[in-house]
């Protein structure tokens, strides 16, 4: 449920990718890329996406459970973490949109005993700048995540909070707006969340496989989470839902996800308006959903994490193109494997990450300091050895760490840059198979 904001990139390598001869080669590519992180114990998961309202391409990999072995698969469901916050926004749309709820309705209404709860609004809570402390970061969370809580012990603890920042002020990250937010569906519609969510979202798009989490179900096809630590898969303890709730407390496909974006952008479930101001970027959030940037185009979507489950949903309006990415292991950056994927459906240039690496000696390493020139290029390359860690640095340019593959091949994986030493100086190899010689000044 931690906020990690997706920033999907606006740096490419210049790499030329492979060919591709058809449509269906982009797909194959990232089958390879999703198998190749799975192979090398970075990813478990599930991946959809759709084109039009028709999904494209699906796959799952690795394990719902490791411990018995069981093989995932489309079908399964994973915890989504703060994309749920979509579908909270939406219903709270929904009520606005019946006249149930204003966007300048105060808190006060509901909860008086809260910080500044006479000046923060609906709005300001859909959009993040609200003030309301963030109840997840409170150290004391770790010692009740995983135990029922009653909705009187959690507004305790949100009223015994000291507001973040006056409403208004700016906008931070903060679970407790879309937990309340829930507790005011719930008094405004006098049905439970679940209730609603079912009723107002789920039935309205057509969701075959979504629903409020409980303790995970094995025989139901839901998965467990994993964090990875000494060369295993290592089970993570489960949340209790009462602590996520509107917040974070969903499980989905990514097939029902994507489906669940597209019925948002096409109207099915609120008005134009509604997602107008709901998909509207103001200090960097909307109203229950996130932009972000990937090359020229702008998505929209959420990204969550509950226990060990990671989930990222995207859509761009103009390509009616929708993706869901969910995980239940991951030693990876999320961001990074968005990245991958988005680079090989459009075709851009991409290369898989190196994940090999060697044990070398730092007296081996000593001898490679120094300065390097080459009669091609205006400017020195300086090796040093850093704290075990040869780092180069050019003239006027970046330092970077070169990763050693071998006593004398070392490469720098973010720009596909391959450097092997010999006694005189080094080649330096780039990924469009480019080479430059430098020389080792004496």
């Amino acid at each position: 449920m931690k906020k990690t904001l997706l920033n999907v990139l606006a740096f490419m390598l210049a790499v030329p990718t492979f060919a591709q001869q058809y449509e269906g080669a982009k797909f194959r590519k990232i089958d390879s890329l999703l198998t190749y992180l799975y192979d090398s114990h970075k990813f478990m998961g599930s991946i959809a996406i759709e084109e039009k309202g028709k999904v494209v391409f699906e796959k799952a990999y690795g394990f719902s459970n490791v411990e018995t072995h069981t093989q995932a698969n489309t079908k399964t469901k994973y915890k989504i973490g703060s994309v749920t916050k979509m579908f909270t926004s939406a219903i709270v749309f929904q009520l606005i949109e019946e006249k149930k709820l204003k966007p300048d309705t105060k808190l006060s209404e509901f909860f008086p005993k809260i910080k500044n709860a006479d000046k923060i609004t609906i709005a300001e809570m859909l959009g993040h700048k609200s003030g309301l402390y963030n109840y997840t970061d409170d150290p004391a969370f770790e010692s009740y995540k995983t135990k029922l809580q009653n909705r009187r012990d959690m507004l305790s603890r949100i009223e015994s909070y000291p507001a973040a920042f006056e409403p208004g002020e700016k906008a931070e990250y903060s679970n407790t707006n879309y937990l309340l937010l829930g507790y005011i569906i719930q008094d405004v519609t006098k049905k439970s969340y679940k209730d609603n969510v079912t009723s107002r979202i789920i039935n309205k798009a057509g969701l075959k496989n979504t629903y409020y989490y409980s303790k995970i179900n094995l025989k139901k096809n839901e998965a467990s989470s994993y964090s990875f630590g000494n060369g295993k898969w290592i089970p993570t303890e489960e949340w209790h839902e009462s602590v996520a709730g509107a917040a974070g407390a969903l499980q989905s496909t990514p097939s029902d996800l994507t489906k669940f974006i597209k019925a948002l952008f096409d109207g099915k479930i609120i008005k134009k308006e509604s997602l107008d101001e709901m998909t509207a970027i103001d200090m960097g959030y909307g109203k229950g959903i996130f932009a972000y940037p990937f090359i020229e185009r702008k998505f929209f979507g959420h990204n969550g994490g509950i226990e060990s489950f990671k989930s990222v949903l995207g859509y761009y309006p103009k390509d009616d193109l929708g993706f869901s990415l969910l995980m239940n292991g991951e030693n990876y950056n999320t961001n990074d494997i968005v990245l991958g994927i988005l680079s090989c459906y459009y075709k851009l240039p991409y290369i898989f990450p190196n994940f090999k690496t060697a044990n070398v000696s730092e007296d081996i390493l000593k001898r490679y300091e120094g300065f390097y020139t080459t009669p091609s290029l205006p400017f020195k390359v300086d090796i040093k050895l850093v704290n075990g860690t040869l780092i180069a640095h050019a003239t006027d340019q970046g330092s970077f760490p070169l990763n050693p593959l071998s006593e004398t091949e070392f490469n720098f994986d973010p720009a596909g840059i391959t450097i092997t030493f010999n006694p005189k100086g080094f080649t330096l190899r780039q990924a469009d198979g480019s080479a430059t010689k430098f020389t080792k000044e004496q």
